[in-house]
């Protein structure tokens, strides 16, 4: 006699119908989870991002002040004309300018933050070096015109300290002077690297706390030196996260367009470039050649610190 009992079959309802398929393929599971995702970027960001590059093909009549779907060249050709090629230069030397001396200020801090502090004195660094992040970016951009102003706090400060000659001769320089601090290019200079700091502080400070301690000992007990050390064990270590951290100050200054119209000497910018001639004068296909060089230059630049490990790092 079969004493044998048959196992009910579980009723199958519609979620296990559903999730059956995506248990025996996680492929499609995976699929299907980043779908959403995945059409936002490539339709809504990508797709825009295409439609106005392609427009910068497009005809712009000086005439009727009307832009026509009759596709030219003169746009880009146009970004070589000697005033337009100055506007790209000016911008790109202030980029690199601004991530060399960001990495020269960002590494002491980072070294400090990453070798010497634990517990609440780590938390206390991570918190100082972001809390300028949480002010308002224009908020920042209008204080600093105050404080390089004529008789402002930077020339006060400077006057007590006995250097107000030494600025009142840097001023004069050609390309870095002005009538004020708030006027000259090292004024510019000066608001760019403060804002843009902690983003150079932060991934050097993570490639630094990666660095084994034991590497340091070691370079001690075969001899070398302490710059030595610096050189072939602890820079080499570090420049990824410096390739990290220059990303983002040289592709942020490259495209910002509030500072050189708040403080500086007179001069476009690429960013500025691009909101004339957007917003004053209306020609939408010369803006988007002009949005064309930052995707290009800093396109190259990710290639250059790709090899350099910037992706590790961050």
């Amino acid at each position: 006699m079969d004493m044998s009992v048959s196992r009910p079959h579980a009723s199958r309802g519609p979620l296990s119908r559903i999730t059956t398929p995506l248990w025996r393929k996680p492929s499609l599971g995976l699929f299907l989870l980043l779908l959403g995702p995945l059409m936002w970027f490539g339709i809504v960001y990508l797709g825009s991002l295409f439609t106005l590059l392609w427009q910068g093909f497009y005809t712009f009549d000086d005439f009727t002040m009307s832009v026509t779907p009759d596709l030219t060249f003169a746009n880009i050709l146009a970004l070589f004309n000697p005033a337009n090629y100055d506007i790209i230069l000016r911008t790109l030397i202030m980029a690199i300018a601004v991530t060399i001396a960001s990495a020269i200020l960002a590494f002491p801090m980072a070294w400090y933050m990453a070798r010497y502090t634990r517990g609440k004195w780590k938390a206390f660094f991570y918190i100082a070096v972001m809390l300028p992040m949480w002010a308002s970016y224009i908020v920042k951009a209008y204080a600093w015109t105050l404080l390089l102003a004529r008789d402002g706090v930077a020339q006060w400060f400077l006057g007590h300290l006995g250097l107000e000659p030494v600025l009142l001769s840097v001023l004069t320089l050609p390309a870095v002077g002005g009538n004020t601090l708030s006027t000259s290019g090292l004024g510019r200079f000066l608001v760019f690297v403060y804002i843009w700091l902690p983003f150079m502080i932060l991934p050097v400070q993570a490639a630094l706390e990666r660095l084994p301690p034991s590497l340091l000992q070691a370079s001690a007990d075969l001899g070398a030196k302490p710059r030595q050390t610096f050189r072939f064990v602890v820079l080499p270590l570090a420049i990824p996260g410096i390739a990290a951290g220059s990303i983002f100050t040289f592709s942020l200054t490259l495209g910002d367009f509030i500072v050189p119209q708040l403080v500086g000497p007179p001069g476009y910018f690429i960013g500025n470039m691009v909101y004339a001639q957007q917003g004053a004068i209306g020609n939408m296909p010369m803006a988007a050649a002009f949005t064309l060089v930052p995707i290009v230059l800093i396109s190259l630049y990710l290639a250059f610190v790709k090899r350099l490990g910037a992706f590790d790092a961050l």
